[in-house]
């Protein structure tokens, strides 16, 4: 049975702020570490996510701005890493492991997300950069993944996030599709190229960081030569 307990956020310390005043571009990265992803996959994976972090890490405005959660769902749904700028991350590595609680991942994801939201506004964070929720899997559900696909379109319709879904391999791409809100279709990940993905994320968020909260970013083509997406 999932787990029903709300989620509670962590306070957002004054001294945090006072600190750190920049405006905020929220990410959760929501990571498939199922038993499927064993191996090469998670090996892989562990890797992609510090070039992530030495890479954003490098980057002064990026380092102030990306405001960044990891969730993971395998053999239980955690919360991985709390919302924080990516000096305070330090990726352990993770296990793979269980079944594939893809639908209460993202019910987590959201919620967090909503919960950093409303933070940002309390602490008069405002405006905020519209936030990136980040899923990338190697299988298909194993539980109910149509609530949470209903709550991924209606935040999409919302504008309350732009949501991503990356397929690894052996993903159910039919199910991904309808996960994904009208017009973002999942990217399929060419052969185990984590590394690059993550740099191409990093890329992207370094671009968002240098905008305005209302302005468009134009992302690089994931599947250009040398990217990291099948066509």
């Amino acid at each position: 049975m999932a787990d029903q307990t709300p989620y509670l956020a962590p306070v957002f310390p004054d001294a945090a702020l006072a600190e750190n005043p920049s405006q905020r571009c929220p990410v959760v990265l929501l990571l498939d570490v199922s038993a499927s992803m064993a191996g090469a996959r998670i090996s892989e994976l562990n890797q992609g996510l510090q070039a992530f972090k030495d890479s954003l890490g490098d980057d002064p405005l990026a380092k102030k701005r990306v405001d960044l959660a990891l969730v993971t769902f395998g053999a239980k749904v955690e919360v991985v890493h709390e919302f924080s700028t990516v000096d305070a991350w330090n990726p352990a590595p993770l296990v793979a492991e269980g079944n594939t609680p893809m639908g209460e991942g993202i019910r987590k994801a959201l919620e967090i997300l909503q919960a950093r939201k409303d933070q940002y506004r309390a602490a008069g964070l405002t405006p905020y950069y519209r936030p990136w929720v980040f899923l990338i899997t190697d299988g298909e559900p194993t539980d109910d993944w149509l609530p949470a696909a209903k709550l991924v379109h209606t935040g999409h319709t919302a504008n309350a996030f732009l949501f991503f879904a990356v397929g690894v391999q052996d993903a159910n791409k039919d199910i991904l599709r309808q996960i994904c809100p009208p017009g973002r279709d999942p990217v399929n990940l060419k052969g185990l190229a984590y590394r690059e993905l993550f740099l191409w994320l990093s890329s992207s968020m370094k671009s968002v960081s240098r905008s305005r909260p209302e302005d468009k970013v134009v992302l690089e083509n994931p599947a250009a030569p040398g990217g990291w997406a099948m066509t």
